[in-house]
């Protein structure tokens, strides 16, 4: 089996955010990963049961609590969102994933503090978190540089 590449799916044009928009990148390696068939596309929060639109939702400064900006726990949605991307990157072979960044699911290193003020705090997002446990590197959109270079030797 080739191996594979996770990336948010909005990062790639579907409309998943949580607003019903996307945050579609237009760079030539993302285009050659898709043409080549490597891109494996997920929405954690949309495998955990989200709709689309939704609420923003941001995770609890120093817990793995997920909290709509209307008040309601999600993090069970955020945690089987998680497990399903993970169940789908071992299904792919996937060695690698591009996500979004400052996401409660995708962010790397970097997320919103749960105030709902655009506060950031050094953490990652339920999914970022899971698959970097599982040994799966994880890289977010504005790491692409490195994210290619990784793939090269590894991919």
């Amino acid at each position: 089996m080739d191996k594979k590449i996770l990336i948010s799916a909005c990062l790639i044009g579907e409309n998943v955010k949580y607003d019903g928009g996307n945050n579609a990148l237009h760079v030539k390696i993302l285009e050659a990963w898709k043409e080549q068939g490597i891109l494996v596309p997920l929405c954690p929060e949309v495998l955990g049961g989200l709709n689309v639109p939704r609420p923003p939702c941001e995770v609890i400064e120093g817990t793995d609590s997920v909290i709509c900006k209307t008040g309601e726990d999600v993090s069970a949605a955020f945690a089987k969102g998680a497990r399903e991307s993970l169940r789908m990157a071992r299904e792919e072979g996937a060695c690698m994933a591009i996500l979004k960044a400052r996401s409660p699911s995708c962010g790397k290193d970097v997320i919103y503090d749960g105030t709902f003020t655009h506060t950031p705090v050094n953490d990652s997002g339920i999914t970022c978190k899971l698959l970097q446990e599982s040994g799966i590197t994880v890289f977010s959109e504005e790491e692409l540089v490195l994210a290619e270079a990784f793939w090269r030797q590894k991919g």
